[in-house]
């Protein structure tokens, strides 16, 4: 159903043999791969600010009053790929699929911009095409450990005991098992003695628009022998990302390119930092990509069986926002 790039994942994996550092991007069907040696990021017109690594050398300072305004579709549009997903639940083809969709909007802050003052674990600055500003760990590898953080779950944090709400909330929580069993699987392909450290741990997110609660987990695993030292072998058993997708992966894969109708891209793919001895990488969430002059924020939700359409609608339009404050 979509072309691997098998070549650009033995390159990553002869360089991480190697132990020399790059930075890699990989879009959500893993049909583009792309690799940058440390001394060719800079001219690649990419900008990264990782918590481990970061290609930034000074904040600038922001002299104006941000604008934001989103024009998401109607609900009524929004219903159909709904419609479809869940009919595929009901009929058992898939337990959770990832929706999502593109959402036009107007800002007078430029790719860069966001950039440079968005807050988040994760932000990268692609060649005046896409930013991000990701709160969400992909997997990192450490001495031979391999650990994973799903992260299924936001709510509006101004509601009323909202981090409790979060936790107990049983479509949420369902959702949250979901995926921890679903990555638990994935890790146990490339490691063994794979374990759950943490479970439904709440981060709080602050933005412009409104503060979110997100729900995360720790998985992990010690890698396989056979996948010591090859980012790009467990890079190609491990993706598309079971937390922006679903379960079980394939069938999934279907029905979430059906239900949407438009091209993810680049948006909940993965990219990472090697450093020459671990690994920090991330999935591509929180999202702006520029078609034309047009910007679009890319965002949704995981959908089961208990999903209501209001709720979703609602989920996909709090998380067009820019942590900036």
């Amino acid at each position: 159903m979509f072309s691997v790039n098998h070549q650009k994942f033995m390159e990553m994996d002869e360089l991480s043999l190697q132990k020399v550092p790059y930075f890699f991007v990989i879009d959500f069907l893993t049909e583009n791969v792309e690799i940058y040696l440390e001394n060719e990021i800079e001219k690649s017109g990419l900008l990264i600010d990782f918590q481990t690594f970061s290609t930034t050398k000074n904040k600038q300072e922001l002299h104006k009053k941000i604008e934001w305004k989103s024009f998401p579709e109607t609900l009524e549009s929004f219903k159909s790929g709904f419609d479809k997903v869940q009919e595929n639940i009901r009929l058992g083809n898939s337990y959770l699929t990832n929706y999502t969709r593109k959402t036009r909007i107007e800002t007078n802050l430029t790719l860069e911009e966001i950039f440079y003052h968005s807050n988040a674990k994760y932000k990268v600055f692609y060649k005046d095409f896409f930013v991000f500003f990701s709160p969400e760990t992909f997997v990192k590898i450490i001495d031979g450990k391999i650990l994973t953080y799903p992260m299924k779950g936001t709510i509006d944090a101004s509601l009323e005991n909202a981090a409790e709400a979060l936790k107990n909330d049983k479509k949420e929580k369902a959702e949250h098992y979901t995926v921890v069993d679903l990555l638990r699987n994935d890790l146990s392909m490339v490691a063994d003695e794979v374990k759950v450290d943490k479970f439904q741990h709440i981060d709080f997110i602050k933005t412009q628009q409104k503060d979110l609660y997100a729900m995360s987990s720790e998985i992990s695993g010690n890698l396989k022998t056979e996948f010591r030292g090859k980012v790009g072998s467990i890079m190609k058993k491990l993706l598309p990302a079971g937390s922006i997708l679903g379960a079980p992966k394939p069938k999934t894969l279907e029905i979430t390119l059906n239900a949407e109708g438009y091209d993810r891209g680049y948006y909940t793919g993965v990219c990472g930092w090697f450093d020459g001895e671990n690994l920090d990488s991330c999935v591509m969430i929180r999202f702006i990509e520029k078609e034309n002059s047009t910007l679009y924020f890319k965002s949704g939700g995981g959908i089961t069986h208990m999903s209501k359409l209001e709720d979703e609608y609602q989920e996909m339009k709090n998380k067009i926002y820019v942590p900036i404050h």
